[in-house]
């Protein structure tokens, strides 16, 4: 679940901030150019990261002066301004040490804060990081074409190409990554923010770092170049550099995401984490809109898209606040799992009876089983199941098996024997049950 977002008083302005994770380490996140802490719990990839974070180490997060959640400022804020902020969050925080993982931009302010307040940094973390403003636009044509886009497409998240590559064509991370551009800050805010980003040049403190640093940068990274990362690690003294392979500049995102807060947790703890089971028990849901061809065919294709992103916030919605686990999305549904069948069988019904009211048919279907953990992805016999289940639903119907049924009893869901049926793939027959409403 969301954690609760607080204030902290720098100066005359509020910078806001949250606290999670249950590690004994304090682990402050110093944000790339924008961010907003309550925005990041609804992009599902950012979601996982952070609470991955939060398995090692107690986490404060917040929102740089100028953006996300903090006050707004009449001028752009200089990196002096910036450390007072972090240093304001960490006093509320009750945090006296901890170690500074820097972001992209972020990293600048990380590592300006390292060098000038050793007593209260333990170590040092900069991720996809440069150390001159040229590092990560090198030409006036690209910093001319970043204003230009800011003027024109400003939250519409095209630039998810420079950031995400490999979510380019993901339409729903589009959408998350255009929202994130609108919370973050205004169009003026970002300009302005920008010209502040000009005036980087941390090369000259690097050699007075004196607390252990870990450098780390994809090698192909689009936004900004790994030989920004090696500059780094070459000329902050003893520092670490890990390398991984990929174009992605968001750490969140990519198959070796999993691997990145590993290297950081490593070096946080001195220790691996144990080997996360890669099959696990979960109960799988399948969603789906009945006749959708038809309906877009219908419409039109822009009322569609339209109608079609309110079911995707819909389902999400109900996803994330009955604490489930969004897989990848389906075209025209949703695959995701929940560690409490009870609470899978309200989604489902949640989504039904949404989707209703955008005058939309979807059908669901629920199974308890085995799942084989694949990355982001999974895999596994439950997940057949599931699929054929939902395969059997009429439009506004919810399907479960009955080891859903049997699992979910004493909760006060009610449900209707549908009999046995024969499931493609399937060699013995499996007995459903709808939903009662």
């Amino acid at each position: 679940m969301q954690p609760e977002t607080r204030y902290a008083k720098s100066g005359d302005l509020h910078i806001a901030y949250q606290v999670f994770g249950t590690g004994s380490v304090d682990l402050v996140l110093v944000p790339g150019f924008i961010s907003n802490v309550e925005e990041t719990w609804d992009n599902p990839s950012a979601a996982r990261w952070l609470e991955r974070l939060g398995r090692f180490a107690r986490v404060i997060a917040f929102d740089k002066r100028g953006t996300g959640l903090s006050d707004r400022v009449e001028a752009a804020p200089s990196l002096d301004d910036r450390m007072d902020d972090a240093r304001a969050v960490m006093d509320a925080a009750q945090s006296e040490r901890a170690v500074l993982l820097g972001i992209s931009e972020g990293g600048s302010l990380a590592t300006l804060f390292a060098a000038s307040h050793p007593d209260r940094c333990v170590s040092l973390i900069l991720y996809g990081a440069f150390a001159k403003f040229s590092g990560w636009y090198p030409t006036e044509e690209k910093l001319a074409a970043f204003y230009q886009y800011v003027e024109e497409k400003w939250g519409t998240g095209e630039s998810v190409r420079k950031y995400a590559p490999s979510m380019g064509d993901d339409a729903g991370f589009k959408k998350i990554w255009a929202r994130h551009e609108r919370v973050g800050a205004t169009p003026a805010a970002a300009k302005a923010l920008m010209r502040m980003n000009q005036e980087i040049d941390i090369s000259g403190v690097l050699s007075a770092i004196r607390v252990p640093t870990l450098v780390i940068h994809r090698t192909d990274d689009a936004a900004v170049g790994i030989e920004e990362g090696r500059y780094l690690a070459q000329h902050i003294p003893n520092a670490r550099l890990a390398e991984f392979a990929g174009a992605d500049h968001l750490p969140y995102v990519g198959e070796n995401a999993s691997d990145l807060a590993d290297e950081i947790e490593e070096f946080v703890t001195g220790s691996r984490p144990d080997a996360e089971p890669d099959r696990v028990l979960a109960t799988v849901l399948l969603t789906d809109i009945v006749d959708s061809t038809k309906r877009a065919s219908d419409l039109g294709d822009r009322r569609w898209r339209a109608l079609l992103d309110q079911h995707d916030d819909l389902v999400r919605r109900e996803i994330s606040q009955l604490r489930g686990r969004e897989v990848k999305a389906l075209g025209d549904g949703f695959l995701a799992t929940f560690d409490g069948p009870a609470r899978a069988v309200r989604c489902a019904a949640a989504i039904v009876a949404g989707a209703r009211s955008l005058d939309l048919q979807v059908r669901c279907g629920l199974h308890t089983g085995e799942i084989e953990l694949k990355g982001t992805d999974i895999a596994g016999i439950a997940v057949h199941i599931a699929a054929r289940i939902s395969a059997q639903a009429q439009g506004g119907q919810v399907l479960v098996s009955s080891t859903v049924r049997d699992l979910v009893a004493g909760s006060g869901l009610r449900f209707v024997d549908e009999g046995a049926r024969s499931l493609k793939g399937i060699s013995d027959e499996v007995r459903v049950f709808s939903v009662a409403d």
